[in-house]
């Protein structure tokens, strides 16, 4: 962080004396206004409802250009990342600052593959949830847990349990959201195999059987390390926000993950790919493709209470990078299992072509976004619907360690405690009960 050479200067209308506030300047993007020290200078909060102007913190790891639609890991863009890397290099990237060589790569996916093994007596700790429970309620309970079967590594201010965690959690979350699978659909657990490479691992722990032999799809293991690699950070998002607070707490690691996984399950964040798959399936059931027309209608009146999942995105005013590269997999992967005539799919493409074209959209900057794609692949290569969220936590697990361990190793940082405006009574005396 640098001192910019000017500063902010913040006067009041009433004649209060000015402030001058320090500038800081990134290395690239927007620069902040320092304002730790406004309320000691002029008795004053600001003010700023979901965060939309407040720099939280200072990163160095993940960066978004919404004007430009731009998304960078570490410096190195998506695009480049998605197609030329795997998602064990990103993750070391994400973690260490720099993409590995080989001995590195070799060395941490060693140690990653040889902790994909959960403890056994976490089998008896999902029997205590319905079959029919939230895959997202299940996961929150799994990885809050991790700290009474880890407890030797849950030291948040020990690099050594910070490291050691974190391998624990990358390399532990597919085990944990295939058992999730399994438990729901009836079926035996997997376990792992050291032998797989860390997403074939996970396809084959979703749906292998202990009756037949399973051989993991070269082009949905591709597929399914892209979406992982495109969901593995995005800067300060809610879910993001919500581990630094928790972790500013000095809680464990395995509960601050804990956090990030309940905070994901939100429709309006995690959720979003299963909230854009419901929809289609709402229009499918209402007369799908031939009433697609009424649809669009209905998700253009704000008043209709109809919204258009998977279009559109907070922080991107282009397209969203991820969703270029999502939907080449789309495609890839549509084709290459045949089921380009499967009616949820169809109705997805033309609801696509649709808001590509209409200025409605267009003009509104309305277009598929990167969980509009997920999902359509997900549901394309078999998972239910109701586990996309939980592989979006899998996915994000590692930018949430990162970013945890980035905190921690700040010496400026401090417990989260954000102020408030008051509007509630002011000091009053309670009456006697008889007279109130």
């Amino acid at each position: 962080m640098k001192l910019a050479d000017n500063k902010a200067t913040l006067s009041f209308s009433n004649g209060g004396p000015s402030v001058d506030l320090p500038v800081y300047q990134g290395s690239i993007g927007p620069d902040v206004i320092d304002i730790r020290k406004l309320y000691a200078q002029t008795g004053m909060f600001t003010y700023d409802p979901g965060f939309m102007s407040t720099a939280s913190c200072q990163s160095a790891i993940t960066y978004i250009d919404g004007d430009k639609g731009e998304l960078l890991y570490r410096g190195y863009p998506i695009e480049q990342l998605a197609t030329q890397c795997d998602f064990l290099e990103t993750c070391y990237l994400l973690l260490n600052g720099e993409l590995p060589n080989e001995t590195q790569k070799t060395e941490f996916v060693s140690r990653v593959t040889h902790h994909t093994m959960v403890n056994e007596q976490m089998q008896f700790f999902l029997r205590g949830f319905r079959r029919d429970a939230h895959p997202m309620a299940v996961m929150t309970g799994l990885v809050g847990a991790l700290s009474a079967f880890y407890h030797d590594s849950t030291d948040i201010n020990n690099p050594e349990h910070r490291e050691i965690s974190a391998i624990r959690l990358i390399a532990k979350m597919p085990t944990l959201v295939a058992m999730a699978y399994k438990y729901s659909a009836g079926q035996p657990y997997m376990y792992p195999k050291n032998k797989l490479s860390y997403t074939a691992n996970f396809m084959q722990m979703m749906f292998a059987t202990p009756c037949e032999d399973y051989e993991p799809d070269d082009v949905l293991v591709r597929a399914m390390d892209r979406i992982f690699i495109l969901h593995a950070d995005h800067e300060q998002n809610a879910s993001t926000s919500t581990v630094r607070l928790c972790g500013s707490s000095g809680t464990n690691p395995f509960a601050a993950i804990a956090a990030g996984v309940a905070c994901l399950w939100g429709p309006a964040h995690g959720g979003a790919n299963e909230a854009a798959l419901n929809m289609l399936e709402d229009i499918q059931r209402n007369g799908g493709i031939d009433k697609i027309g009424d649809f669009i209608k209905q998700a253009k009146d704000k008043n209709s209470g109809v919204k258009l999942m998977g279009f559109g995105h907070r922080v991107y005013k282009n397209y969203d990078p991820r969703a270029k590269l999502m939907q080449e997999t789309c495609r890839e992967v549509l084709g290459h299992l045949g089921v380009e005539n499967d009616p949820i799919l169809k109705l997805a493409q033309a609801l696509e072509k649709i808001a590509l074209e209409d200025e409605y959209f267009v003009s509104r900057k309305l277009y598929p976004n990167v969980d509009f794609y997920s999902g359509i692949v997900q549901r394309a290569i078999g998972i239910p619907v109701s586990l996309f969220t939980a592989i979006f936590a899998l996915a994000r697990t590692v930018g949430w360690i990162a970013q945890l361990n980035e905190m921690i190793g700040d010496p400026e940082y401090k417990i989260g405690r954000p102020r408030q405006l008051f509007t509630g009574s002011a000091r009053r005396d309670v009456q006697p009960l008889a007279q109130r």
